[in-house]
C-alpha cells in the first residue's frame, strides 16, 4: 500500500514537471499560414518555424546584429578575397528531426530550393548566387555573381537561410535541425515537441502549444487568466504600460522594428498621376501617427529604407504634412473636388487603427479613402492580387538596404511579375541604382547608390514612409528565455534548448 502511494505521488510530481515545461504561446492569426520555412513571410509563421529550423550561420539568441553572426550548422566558413566565394564546412553530429544526419547534400538542396521562385518566397534574395556545389560530403561552396552586401545573412537562421532535409517525412514536411519539431498544425492551433537529439542539447521545454487568436482582447484575456505564457502584444504605448503593471509579467520591446510604409500604386487612376501621389505624401502626417501609437514603440522615419539598415539614410527629400499643398496638387491634376481611392486593410490591431488615422488625415485634403476591411490572411491574398491602391505594409528584413529596396521598390518585384515580391507601388524609379549598388564592390560608392535610390523612390511618390514599430511580446516572469532579448529578425523571442519555465 505504501509503495503504491509513493508511486502515485511520484507520478503526480512527474506529471506536474512535464506540465510545467509546456510553453503556451498566443499569436495573431486565424491559423498558421505555412509550415514551410522557405515560404514563411507572415509574422505568425516566422517565429515558430525559427524554433524548428536552423541556418549555416546564426544570430545569437537575443540579437539581430549582422556583425554578431556566428557559425551554427557550419562549423567554420571561408570567404574569398573578392567576396564572391563562400565555403562552409559542416558540423558533424547534427541530426534532422527524422534521425538522418546533416550532410552537404541537404545544404545544397536547401540553398537551391531557397533560390527557386517556385519553391521559395525569398528567391529574389539569391539572384546573385550562380552555383551551390558539394566539395565533399561535409563541405559546400557557394559562388556569387558579384559581392553581396551582408552576404552571410543569406545563410543565417532567417528566411531562405533555413536548412531543410532533402527528405520529407510521412506528412510531406521537410525535417529541420532545431530544438523543436512541428508535430501538427491546423484548426487554429499547432503543437511543437522537443527534439531530444538536438546537437546543442536536450530542450528543457518539452512541448510548445500554439494558439492563433485574432482578437487582441481575447489573447490578452487568455494570458491574464493563466491560459498562455507568451503572447505577441499590442504595439501601443498604453497597452505596454498596462501590461507592465501585471503581476509575474515581463514586457519585451525589441528590435528590429517592423517598418511601416504606405505604398502608393501608380497602376490605376487617379494614382497614375504623380501629382495625386504627391498630394498623398503631403496629406499624411507620419509624426502624428507615431505619437498615436506611442513613441516608446514607434519611431517616425523619412526614408524608404528602415533605420539601422546598412545603407539607410535620413538625407532624403521631405514632404512635410501640408493640407493646402495637397489640395493644390489635386486641383492641378484636375481634381478640385477631390478623389476616391480604395485600400484593402487588415482587421488586426497592428493595422486597422493606423489606417483609420490615415483615412482621417487624407479626408482633410479631400482624398476619400474607402477601406475594404478583411481578416489578415485575406488581406495578404488580396494585396498580392493587386486589388489595393494604397497598401499599408509592415516588414522586417535582413538589415541591408538592398533587401528592402529590391523587394519593395524594384520593378521586378511588382505584382504580376515572375519574381513578384512586395512592390505594390509598381515603382520603377530606382531600378538602375538598385541594380548597380548590388554589383558595386566599392562600399562608399555602394552607399551613394543606395542613397540615390531612396531619393528617387520618394521623388516618384512611390510611398509614404511612416514609422519603425518595435516588436512587443509579453511573457511570464517565470519563463526564463536563457538570454537577454535585444533583437530577433524572426519577429519573436527565440525558444532555445535552454529556455525553461521556472
Amino acid at each position: 500500500m505504501r509503495r503504491s502511494i509513493v508511486a502515485a505521488a511520484l507520478g503526480v510530481l512527474l506529471a506536474g514537471t512535464a506540465s510545467a515545461q509546456t510553453l503556451r504561446v498566443g499569436l495573431i492569426a486565424q491559423d498558421m499560414g505555412t509550415t514551410d520555412p522557405h515560404r514563411a513571410s507572415a509574422t505568425q509563421d516566422k517565429a515558430p518555424l525559427s524554433w524548428a529550423y536552423s541556418g549555416l550561420m546564426r544570430f545569437p539568441p537575443g540579437s539581430a546584429d549582422p556583425a554578431k553572426l556566428e557559425p551554427d550548422l557550419a562549423e567554420s566558413f571561408e570567404r574569398s578575397a573578392d567576396g564572391r566565394i563562400l565555403t562552409f564546412r559542416l558540423r558533424s553530429g547534427v541530426r534532422f528531426h527524422d534521425g538522418n544526419p546533416l550532410e552537404g547534400e541537404d545544404v545544397v538542396h536547401s540553398l537551391r530550393r531557397a533560390a527557386d521562385r517556385a519553391r521559395s518566397a525569398f528567391a529574389g534574395d539569391y539572384r546573385a548566387v550562380t552555383s551551390v556545389e558539394l566539395v565533399d560530403p561535409m563541405t559546400v561552396r557557394v559562388t556569387l555573381r558579384e559581392p553581396v552586401a551582408g552576404a552571410l545573412g543569406l545563410f543565417a537562421n532567417y528566411h531562405g537561410g533555413m536548412i531543410v532535409s532533402r527528405r520529407s517525412d510521412a506528412g510531406g514536411q521537410a525535417p529541420g535541425t532545431g530544438p523543436f519539431r512541428m508535430d501538427r498544425a491546423g484548426g487554429g492551433a499547432a503543437r511543437m515537441v522537443a527534439f531530444d537529439e538536438h546537437w546543442r542539447g536536450r530542450p528543457a521545454i518539452r512541448t510548445i502549444d500554439l494558439r492563433f487568436i485574432t482578437s487582441d482582447a481575447t489573447r490578452e484575456l487568455a494570458y491574464n487568466s493563466g491560459e498562455l505564457d507568451l503572447i505577441i502584444g499590442r504595439r501601443e504605448q498604453r497597452w505596454v504600460e498596462r501590461m507592465r503593471a501585471q503581476p509575474n509579467t515581463a514586457v519585451e520591446v525589441f528590435a528590429p522594428g517592423e517598418f511601416r510604409t504606405l505604398l502608393i500604386s501608380s497602376r490605376t487612376a487617379p494614382l497614375n498621376d504623380a501629382r495625386v501621389r504627391r498630394a498623398i505624401q503631403h496629406a499624411v502626417d507620419p509624426g502624428a501617427i507615431a505619437r498615436f501609437v506611442g513613441l516608446d514603440v514607434a519611431t517616425p522615419w523619412p526614408s524608404p529604407v528602415p533605420p539601422g539598415y546598412l545603407g539607410s539614410t535620413d538625407q532624403v527629400p521631405r514632404y512635410a504634412p501640408d493640407v493646402n499643398r495637397a489640395r493644390a496638387l489635386m486641383a492641378e491634376a484636375g481634381h478640385p473636388d477631390g478623389v476616391t481611392i480604395r485600400a484593402v486593410v487588415s482587421s488586426n490591431s497592428a493595422q486597422l487603427p493606423i489606417m483609420e488615422v490615415i483615412q482621417a488625415q487624407l479626408r482633410r485634403a479631400n482624398i476619400r479613402l474607402e477601406m475594404d476591411v478583411v481578416e489578415h490572411a485575406t488581406y495578404h491574398a488580396r494585396i498580392r492580387q493587386d486589388l489595393s491602391q494604397l497598401t499599408f505594409y509592415g516588414a522586417a528584413r535582413y538589415p541591408v538596404a538592398d533587401s528592402y529596396l529590391t523587394q519593395f521598390y524594384h520593378s521586378r518585384s511588382a505584382p504580376g511579375q515572375p519574381t513578384m515580391s512586395l512592390n505594390f507601388a509598381h515603382c520603377s524609379a530606382a531600378d538602375a541604382e538598385i541594380d548597380a549598388a548590388r554589383a558595386e564592390p566599392d562600399e562608399a560608392r555602394q552607399l551613394q547608390l543606395w542613397a540615390e535610390a531612396q531619393r528617387k523612390v520618394l521623388e516618384a511618390a512611390c510611398s509614404v514612409p511612416l514609422f519603425d514599430l518595435r516588436q512587443v511580446w509579453v511573457r511570464r516572469a517565470s519563463l526564463n528565455l536563457g538570454y537577454r532579448l535585444e533583437g530577433s529578425l524572426n519577429l519573436g523571442p527565440p525558444i532555445t534548448h535552454e529556455t525553461r519555465m521556472e
